[in-house]
């Protein structure tokens, strides 16, 4: 098998090694059921309690506001869903942008359908919210805002505490944040944030897990009836490995973050370095993008075809978001850049503490070789 260069960390990342024994020991250590009243079931409740605590301190959130979820499109959809249905007879508005991933945009696409009105803020050509456009949207009708904190195509990271403290002066708006890019990535500040989402899946956990963070003074109409949960807002039986192995996840990616984070930054300034003096390359992303997100553009070859070509070689990358429906063009990239074709040839890298810098030499030889090779075919 050829030696692997993995660039698509922001569609998932590997299950760190650590975590996985976590999952294996508590699976088969604690299988009683959290919620029966027997010692084995004290025993699995009592881990789930100890895990959550661990999360909640991590986060900067109590331990009550953590909803556990199947992962982030599940979180998503219980945030909008949940505080629609609740605060429906509050008003039937909602703000949010036109490059939010597909599990708010089409959530909101629904609740359209049903008779709520929806907004879309302005964006900055910088891909930042436009602060005064969004209180002009505000009304007494508005509910809920809904932004991400981090733009999974261009890496675009938004101010959540500015936007929070402006959201703080109406009471009645209820603000959610995916944060699902952020988590492991940034040190997040949630006090002014009222519903967040996440999925394990992004930080080196397993796949299957997620959550979201609903402050206390928030109320939302449970999605899933019936059963016994570590909460009221979401039912089911807990998963003991999987909620433990998601508390262990955390505190690994939050160990040595500033030597991580500085990591990344210098394989960054390299990539970019690099792909600057690559003909027909675009750089997308901007100096508002996390270190950890490349969006670029090949002008003139498919982004499929690019995809495909280096996975012939081993290494992977990402045309758009891996949840994102097949459409023509990346709408992040073209509020960024008003640039159909460029829109329409993004192609997103996106790196990690682990990759090395041998790594991304070895990944631009390569595609030099097949940009050159595709462009001789055409």
């Amino acid at each position: 098998m050829k030696f692997m260069i993995y660039l698509d960390y922001s569609a998932t990342t590997p299950v760190n090694r650590e975590v996985l024994d976590t999952f294996i020991q508590v699976t088969e250590r604690y299988f009683g059921n959290p919620n029966s009243l027997h010692k084995l079931g004290l025993e699995a409740k009592r881990l789930i309690d100890a895990s959550t605590r661990q999360i909640a301190g991590i986060l900067g959130v109590k331990e009550k506001e953590i909803i556990y979820t199947s992962g982030a499109t599940e979180a998503n959809n219980m945030a909008l869903l949940g505080v629609a249905l609740k605060y429906k007879n509050r008003g039937n508005h909602i703000i949010t942008t036109d490059v939010e991933h597909s599990s708010i945009s089409e959530v909101l696409k629904y609740l359209e359908s049903e008779g709520f009105k929806v907004s879309y803020v302005k964006l900055n050509q910088d891909g930042q919210i436009d602060l005064e456009d969004l209180e002009r949207l505000l009304t007494d009708d508005t509910i809920l805002v809904s932004f991400c904190s981090i733009n999974s195509e261009t890496g675009i990271r938004q101010n959540l505490k500015k936007i929070g403290k402006i959201l703080s002066k109406y009471p009645k708006v209820i603000f959610h944040s995916d944060i699902t890019q952020s988590l492991g990535k940034e040190k997040l500040d949630l006090s002014l944030v009222d519903l967040a989402s996440f999925s394990a899946q992004k930080f080196y956990g397993l796949k299957g897990i997620g959550g979201l963070v609903k402050k206390e003074n928030i109320e939302i109409t449970p999605l899933i009836r019936g059963g016994k949960s570590t909460t009221i807002y979401r039912s089911g039986t807990p998963s003991p490995a999987l909620i433990a192995s998601t508390a262990k996840a955390l505190r690994l990616v939050y160990t040595d973050f500033d030597y991580k984070y500085k990591k990344v930054e210098q394989l960054n300034e390299y990539l970019i370095e690099e792909l600057r003096k690559v003909e027909d390359i675009e750089i997308n992303s901007n100096s508002y993008s996390i270190p950890h997100i490349i969006n670029i553009s090949i002008l003139n070859i498919k982004p499929e075809t690019i995809l495909h070509a280096l996975e012939e070689e081993n290494i992977y990358i990402s045309t758009k978001t891996a949840c994102s429906k097949i459409e023509f063009e990346s709408s992040a990239v073209y509020c960024l850049t008003k640039s159909h074709e460029r829109a329409s040839h993004s192609l997103r890298i996106s790196l990690s503490s682990l990759t090395e810098r041998y790594e991304l030499e070895q990944f631009i030889k390569i595609l030099k070789k097949k940009i050159a090779q595709l462009k001789e075919l055409n």
